[in-house]
């Protein structure tokens, strides 16, 4: 494409210097108009008509991931792909050029992809916790390693990028860094580790009172998330609580006495033993007719 706009400006008179120059700058030109068409058309046409279609659907899932803007961010990508493909016509033989433009524009790309993925396990959480099964078993916690794991992959492609290195040469080098990187996730780790075992146990669950007199807590649980769990107390004052110390540490679930409908107390009634006698006849035939 750049030889035929050369050749053609060079038809009209003009030297090989200023042909090949004025090419590239109308093909340059060309791939920002259209990168701005494609972002028009994404967020004007497309992203209006999935609006349309979902809310003219029954169904409440679509609603939950269109609020949550999933389809919004995944628009920003129509002018990047855009740039990506297209950079390389009016920039060939600048390699530079090119790899800083190209490597821009992927960044771009993948951290916009990684905000609609982020938007979209957002939304996934808000789907599962309508169910009423998810007070039983919480998947917050497992969600936000997920979302761990992929920005930590993306940081890695990200910065492969800048570095202009393959990805698996990073992720070879990350042996060296496991000890550090354990440190820095330790409570990260060990929240997964409890949260695996208190939903498989089934030890704690949302709305679950719980008593913990070593943190102050003792009320209903309202959020388990990957390192802490959130205790609503009676005077409505919150606690946090590290995932890992309910079960490293003694506490109190009421859930049993709850489930029961009924409730038992303990108390201390004196009873002056000299006071305690046989009953009689008479006694007998009076407490016999209490209802």
């Amino acid at each position: 494409m750049l030889e035929i706009i050369k050749n053609w400006i060079i038809d009209q008179g003009l030297d090989l210097f200023t042909a090949n120059i004025l090419a590239r700058s109308i093909i340059f030109c060309l791939i920002i108009i259209l990168s701005f068409i494609a972002d028009f058309l994404a967020k004007r046409f497309i992203l209006r008509g999935l609006t349309a279609i979902v809310n003219r659907t029954e169904t409440q899932w679509d609603d939950v991931v269109l609020s949550k803007k999933v389809f919004n961010r995944l628009a920003h990508l129509a002018p990047a792909i855009v740039i990506y493909l297209f950079i390389p016509i009016p920039l060939v033989s600048y390699d530079l050029a090119i790899t800083l433009i190209s490597g821009a524009a992927l960044i771009y790309m993948i951290v916009m992809g990684i905000l609609a993925l982020d938007a979209f396990l957002n939304a996934s959480l808000d789907i599962y916790e309508t169910y009423e099964f998810s007070n039983r078993i919480p998947i917050k916690g497992f969600i936000q390693v997920f979302k761990i794991i992929i920005y930590f992959i993306c940081g890695i492609f990200i910065i492969s990028i800048l570095l202009n290195k393959t990805p698996i040469y990073l992720f070879s080098s990350l042996g060296a860094l496991t000890a550090v990187l354990m440190f820095i996730f330790k409570d990260a780790i060990l929240g997964f580790v409890a949260g695996i075992q208190l939903s498989a146990n089934q030890m704690v669950a949302n709305g679950d009172w719980i008593s913990m007199p070593k943190y102050g807590a003792d009320g209903n649980i309202v959020e388990i998330a990957l390192t802490t769990v959130k205790v609503q107390n009676w005077d409505k004052t919150i606690t946090t609580i590290p995932t890992y110390a309910l079960i490293t540490e003694s506490f109190k679930n009421w859930r049993g006495m709850d489930e029961s409908g009924g409730r038992r107390i303990k108390r201390s009634i004196s009873i002056d033993i000299n006071t305690i006698q046989f009953c009689t006849e008479e006694m007998l035939s009076r407490f016999g007719k209490i209802q």
